[in-house]
């Protein structure tokens, strides 16, 4: 489908094949790269994450215009990023300002076969250290905050459980005790409701002592875990975190990150819920699909449920031993077809549109640049020219700062947007004014 308008950028974006992904059919990452790329999807390849933005490790190229998607691969592809660097405009003032010449945000869709590893990402100041010293692992400098955005029932495990949740652990799993040793274990139990330093302190210990453990030892307790929850499943239902734990055993069975799932909230969403987290906070998706935004980064520190490099030291000491259940995020609608998920984090916000047939909406023109993402369906655009352009699934459309864009469906549509957060560049405007009266 072509794109006509000068103001709106059709790309072409990249695909990563993780081994976690879903394969060939089974996955909307592999439909929707083969649609955006002109290309099949290899049936028996896992397709995990199609990444659309700037990032250098899956960046996105412009179309010509005049091209459909997908267009042979050329030397003269231009990426979007080098074209910002070129057109810097397109950002708007305000997120040049703060960002300089690039996108904030990276924009990705996630189709989950398996776990993704136990996993933190680094704050700015240790993104930073962790890039200088190992810039083969670490490929950049920035921190990493993220949502996700459940497209099917999605299922993750992120921060700590409450205090008292984690006092029943550690009276209910012996194998945790037997690993990190009885006297922290009885120590946390008996701490009360308002310690809640000491508690951070010895739940940074007990954990750090667990994801230390010897390969050996781990493998015996794992063991013993699954063993003891089949016999209890004959006398009791077995809990929803205890079902997980041996759905992880199948996959990992001697990985620590099955037994540090205990330590874990057990999340789960449906679709049209977010989860938001920040730096620093333990986390893995388990299953479904989801839309993702976060910074421009591409940093993970691993520490379990995983194959990969695992760097157990680091992860242990960046987190922040916060408890309690996450914030779950049901967007705010701005019409009766856009709802809009604003995280706590300035870089970025998702826009969910779901427009019936023959319907249309607009999306408000902002300070800063967005992208778009054609899930389902066929419509027509307009982003300011006179021409309509027509948009379906797998197309995916930069849109520059201050373009107010026109939607109507022509059959049943689903469209997600990513932009720069707009609690922040209405904080912009507001200071803008501030300083202007003075």
């Amino acid at each position: 489908m072509e794109s006509q308008s000068p103001k709106l950028k059709r790309l072409r974006c990249s695909v990563q094949n993780y081994n976690w992904g879903r394969r060939g059919e089974e996955s909307r990452v592999a439909k929707l790269f083969a649609l955006n790329s002109g290309s099949e999807a290899d049936v028996e390849r896992p397709y995990a994450e199609f990444w659309m933005g700037t990032h250098e490790s899956g960046p996105s190229f412009l179309l010509p215009t005049g091209c459909d998607n997908g267009g042979s691969k050329t030397s003269q592809d231009v990426t979007l990023k080098d074209w910002i660097s070129c057109n810097p405009d397109v950002l708007g003032d305000k997120v040049v300002a703060e960002w300089g010449c690039d996108l904030p945000f990276l924009f990705k869709v996630l189709s989950i076969a398996k776990p993704l590893s136990i996993q933190a990402h680094p704050d700015k100041e240790l993104a930073r250290a962790l890039h200088k010293a190992h810039p083969n692992v670490y490929k950049d400098a920035n921190h990493k905050p993220e949502m996700a955005l459940a497209i099917t029932k999605f299922e993750a495990i992120c921060g700590f459980i409450s205090m008292e949740e984690l006092k029943q652990v550690l009276c209910d799993v012996p194998e945790i005790v037997e690993l990190v040793g009885s006297r922290e274990a009885e120590m946390f139990i008996r701490l009360g409701d308002q310690e809640e330093e000491k508690a951070r302190s010895l739940l940074q210990s007990i954990f750090t002592k667990l994801m230390s453990a010897s390969a050996d030892v781990v493998a015996l307790a794992v063991s013993h875990i699954k063993s003891r929850l089949e016999l209890e499943s004959q006398v009791r239902p077995l809990t929803d975190k205890e079902q997980l734990v041996l759905r992880l055993e199948k996959q990992y069975p001697t990985d620590v990150g099955v037994i540090s799932v205990f330590f874990f909230n057990y999340v789960r969403l449906d679709p049209g819920e977010a989860l938001y987290l920040g730096a620093n906070e333990p986390h893995a998706y388990v299953s479904g699909e989801c839309i993702e935004c976060m910074a421009t980064s591409d940093n993970v520190v691993r520490a379990g449920l995983t194959p990969k490099s695992r760097d157990i030291q680091t992860l242990c000491s960046m987190l922040t031993y916060k408890q309690g259940f996450p914030n779950i995020l049901k967007g705010e609608p701005l019409n009766t077809y856009i709802t809009r998920y604003i995280p706590p984090f300035d870089e970025f916000e998702i826009g969910r549109c779901v427009l019936p047939k023959g319907a249309s909406t607009v999306f408000s023109a902002v300070l800063g640049p967005s992208i778009f993402l054609v899930t389902n369906g066929t419509a027509t655009i307009n982003g300011g020219c006179v021409e309509q352009d027509v948009v379906a699934e797998g197309d995916v459309l930069f849109v520059p700062a201050n373009v107010e864009i026109h939607v109507t469906s022509v059959t049943e549509l689903q469209v997600y947007r990513a932009g720069v957060n707009n609690r922040f560049l209405k904080s912009c405007e507001l200071e803008n004014g501030t300083k202007s009266q003075n």
